[in-house]
């Protein structure tokens, strides 16, 4: 990707730094040198998916541009509108392809305002020297309570006592409904919402038990199992907390749903492809489960009022007909206050990354950052290097710069890309223009980008 044309950088300002790490977009603090992109004067971002308010008056703060839209966009609208913007943040449906990105030449960095990131294509972003930032644990709570309250509403059959009320029926019943307390939770995925979850599992008196592929250290009472098939034969309600990869595609599929106790629940709220929906109807239809809740498809609609039928998911209409199923339009993170959490979040990374080059926090690029530069560095300009990780590097980018005084430098690699981050003091805004030349024209050069 080609380096930008040079400008003349936006004016400095006084920010917020603690001493040794990048500066908190967030709480002014005297003495230090506020750095911008001196590639572009006016960088431009694209929000869609309805990304929080509060992160768009935070980019508008900050002096960028932006664009906000409601809906997500397709893999065409992107191609055509995506090559004038410098940032783009996305929630869940907006799929970052490949083409896509190789569309966007102008891009430099890309938020997911979500805690999944499999919506990107990220070794594709990180070839072309674009870092991706999520939001790991801005959401965990909401979605650790959204599953509490499923445990309760699917034991007490609320689902179809509420709709049979609402046409008119009155059927109050004790059969086939239970109290949580005593019962067995199955958390599928130890992580920071399986974690959180087990805390609160707890707190309703709930047995927790859990599996993960790692040896982790249970919060409470809870205890690892040795296997899944372990899990979902001893647990009367099973809850699944991983990422969409290879592996964990149709995890629970006809077998394990054979492997669960007669009368259990399945709840999912991780990605759409981990359960066989199809398989999960007909342990649903045969009685074997007695209920479950699914927050989350393999085919999801791309706005709010689009149908959710048999088009776009194939099962569709017999899973919404089924009794005891809670269906929810991929709501777990949906409160005010994880939105709100996770545009704060996402907001300050991706600015970080264009005001003042960190990576710390990219899910597909080497974690580099340089401590600030203070507001006495006047002459000081920071150098933001991506190269493909090969050997020699080093040696020709320390050879431009040798005739200069460096004086700070970090870099780090990531499988095939690597990241340099150098502060170098007396250089002129003339001396930009002859160092991104001699910078770009080495052989790994993937950007080259320079803060002033």
């Amino acid at each position: 990707m080609p380096s930008a044309p040079i400008a003349i950088p936006r004016s400095s300002q006084e920010r917020a730094v603690a001493p040794s790490t990048s500066p908190s977009i967030s709480s002014p603090q005297l003495g230090v040198k506020v750095l911008h992109p001196v590639e572009s004067v006016d960088l431009r971002l694209l929000l869609l998916e309805n990304i929080s308010q509060e992160a768009v008056a935070t980019f508008r703060a900050q002096g960028f541009h932006v664009d906000h839209h409601a809906k997500a966009m397709s893999e065409a609208e992107l191609i055509e509108i995506l090559p004038s913007y410098h940032a783009i943040g996305i929630r869940s449906k907006t799929k970052i392809t490949a083409r896509v990105i190789k569309a966007a030449t102008k891009l430099l960095v890309i938020g997911c305002f979500c805690i999944g990131t499999n919506q990107v294509d990220l070794p594709a972003a990180a070839q072309a020297g674009i870092p991706v930032f999520n939001s790991p644990f801005s959401n965990s709570r909401s979605v650790a309570e959204l599953v509490m309250g499923e445990v309760v509403a699917l034991s007490r059959q609320l689902f179809e006592r509420s709709y049979e009320l609402r046409q008119g029926v009155w059927n109050k019943q004790s059969k086939g409904c239970w109290e949580v307390r005593g019962k067995t939770l199955g958390i599928v995925g130890y992580g920071h919402i399986g974690s959180q979850l087990s805390v609160l599992a707890e707190a309703f008196g709930m047995r927790v038990i859990f599996y993960d592929v790692l040896n982790i250290m249970a919060i409470g009472s809870a205890r690892q199992v040795d296997s899944l098939g372990t899990l979902l034969s001893d647990a009367d309600f099973v809850t699944l907390h991983v990422p969409e990869l290879p592996e964990t595609i149709n995890m629970i599929s006809t077998n394990e749903l054979s492997l669960m106790k007669s009368g259990s629940y399945l709840i999912n709220n991780s990605r759409g492809k981990v359960v066989d929906i199809p398989a999960l109807v007909d342990a649903l239809k045969s009685r074997h489960l007695a209920g479950a809740a699914i927050d989350v498809f393999p085919a999801e609609p791309g706005s709010n009022g689009a149908p959710f039928d048999d088009q776009l998911n194939a099962w569709a209409s017999v899973l919404r007909a089924l009794p005891n199923v809670i269906l929810t339009p991929h709501i777990g993170g949906s409160t005010e206050e994880a939105q709100r959490l996770i545009g704060q979040e996402v907001s300050q990374a991706l600015t970080r990354y264009l005001d003042y080059g960190s990576t710390i926090g990219a899910v597909n690029f080497p974690e580099v950052d340089l401590r600030a530069l203070t507001s006495e560095q006047g002459n000081h300009i920071r150098v933001c290097h991506v190269h493909k990780n090969q050997p020699g590097v080093l040696r020709q980018v320390n050879e431009v710069l040798s005739p200069y005084n460096v004086e700070k430098q970090f870099s780090d690699s990531k499988g095939e890309v690597a990241y340099l981050m150098a502060d170098i003091a007396d250089v002129s805004l003339e001396d930009i223009s002859k160092l991104r030349e001699l910078i770009s024209r080495t052989s790994a050069n993937i950007l080259t980008r320079f803060l002033a």
